[in-house]
């Protein structure tokens, strides 16, 4: 028995070097200076421990009496703690239910006018539109006015890069056009190209997630379209697409297929500085070729499809996320998916072909997001609130203040991202970090347990990376 024993801390104590060996690793390869030192130490104490283990059974300590004690309470202690962090706590019931799960009053669809954007590129002082809108929401008036006169919700493109912005520029402006030019009638909105082929739920989901993710998704999930989630409104109004500003949205499909795109790291590392936005101008592009890709290959199958990206939205993409099995909702309002965190931009095809919905999931982000709040923490706009949910608009959400946001994007000429780099979930996904995750959407106390431990390896407000060479700024 005493050899068994024996064996069994043995094992313990070398698997617990070997992570300590490879989160190490994983930080040296993540290029995360302080986190490579942390690991280095707690290897070292690993593997410090595990050589006095074996130099006390060398010694024969735990045929004693206290050794023997000692050995009990020291697997005592781990067996615990396995447990403790290891097993499955109870469901979040809410986010199993998807987006519905946070609805607690009445929810009105949301109108795309009153969005920023379209504020800033579809009301043209002095029009009739101008007056109609800023009589309804004269809140808004003042505010709108600044940011046009600096250009835009961004402001100056860039202007936290100075004095090399100019490159940087050029790469976000490039990065954002295909999104634009793809935004037409004959690739947005698709009428059936031929008979409908009777394929069964099952074998079309198949196909059409296949086809995605043969284009580039990264991310493929389908959702029963619920109507709330839908815009009431257009607000952002393309003439090229035959639309006018303020013409109710009518959807008229049952399901959506959701695509996320994964943002780079080493792109996002820098934020607030350009590159971050290099990045997400360039993920929504991925994301507009891949939904009229797949719109057209729906179309092609003889259903009518409609393409959601960048360019034009029929629905709010984070909640029809959540109902379409990708991830939860975070504090910072972005969706949060096991795989890449809050790094990913959304894009989607509403269609009348017949398809098998997937299942809204529990990865732990509710419980994880309400005790880290880093996100908050380093805001620079202090835009993030810190405190629980509360309802907005008849849903449970953060509330950003986005007043306050926007005018930071103005400040800096870029959309930010700090809150999506220091995010604990936007780590890269090596072994260490894919262990965290499963053992996080489990688990809360191995939420709260990664949350503080995030703190002491990344540190409380993580400095911004430097950028790929060529996205360089002279700092």
């Amino acid at each position: 028995m005493l050899g068994s024993l024996i064996f069994v801390a043995g094992l313990a104590l070398s698997a617990l070097a070997v992570i300590g060996l490879s989160f190490f690793i994983s930080s040296l390869w993540e290029r995360e200076e302080r986190a490579t030192r942390f690991a280095a130490l707690q290897g070292a104490l690993m593997l410090a421990l595990l050589l006095g283990f074996f130099l006390l059974v060398r010694a024969g300590f735990f045929t004693t009496g206290a050794g023997f004690v000692v050995l009990i309470g020291g697997l005592a202690a781990g067996a615990v703690a396995a447990f403790l962090l290891l097993r499955r706590t109870s469901a979040n019931p809410r986010a199993l239910d998807g987006a519905r799960g946070l609805v607690v009053g009445e929810v009105e669809r949301w109108d795309e006018r009153e969005i920023v954007f379209a504020r800033n590129q579809f009301l043209q002082p002095g029009s009739e539109q101008y007056r109609e809108f800023y009589d309804a929401h004269p809140e808004w008036e003042a505010p709108d006015a600044k940011r046009r006169e600096r250009g835009g919700p961004i402001g100056a493109i860039g202007s936290i890069d100075s004095p090399h912005e100019a490159p940087n520029r050029a790469a976000l402006m490039a990065s954002g056009l295909l999104a634009m030019q793809l935004a037409t009638p004959d690739k947005v909105r698709l009428q059936p190209r031929g008979p409908s082929l009777d394929l069964s739920p099952e074998e079309a989901t198949e196909r059409v997630k296949g086809y995605a993710r043969h284009v580039g998704a990264d991310l493929v999930g389908v959702a029963e379209i619920d109507p709330r989630w839908t815009y009431s409104h257009r607000g952002m109004a393309r003439p090229l697409a035959g639309e006018e500003w303020g013409q109710e949205i009518e959807v008229g499909h049952r399901y959506a297929i959701v695509f996320a795109q994964e943002m780079s790291r080493d792109m996002i590392g820098p934020a607030p500085h350009t590159s971050s936005t290099v990045e997400s101008m360039h993920r929504y592009a991925d994301g507009a070729v891949i939904a009229n890709q797949v719109a057209g290959y729906v179309a092609n199958l003889g259903y009518a499809a409609t393409a959601n990206h960048l360019s034009r939205y029929d629905l709010l993409m984070v909640p029809l996320a959540v109902d379409a099995g990708l991830g939860a909702m975070g504090r910072l309002g972005y969706l949060m998916t096991r795989e890449f965190g809050p790094r990913q931009r959304l894009s989607a095809v509403t269609t009348d072909l017949p398809l098998l919905p997937d299942e809204p999931v529990d990865i732990g982000v509710d419980y994880f997001c309400r005790i880290c709040r880093k996100c908050a923490v380093c805001c620079p706009s202090q835009s993030i609130p810190e405190g629980d949910p509360e309802e907005v608009n008849g849903s449970l959400r953060w509330k950003l203040n986005e007043t306050t946001c926007f005018d930071y994007w103005g400040k800096v000429g870029t959309d930010c991202n700090v809150c999506m780099r220091v995010c604990p979930w936007s780590h890269a996904r090596t072994l260490p970090h894919r262990m965290i995750v499963w053992m996080v959407a489990r688990n809360r106390a191995a939420g709260r347990l990664f949350s503080t431990l995030d703190d002491v390896f990344y540190g409380k407000r993580p400095r911004p990376k430097e950028p790929p060479a060529w996205a360089g700024f002279g700092r």
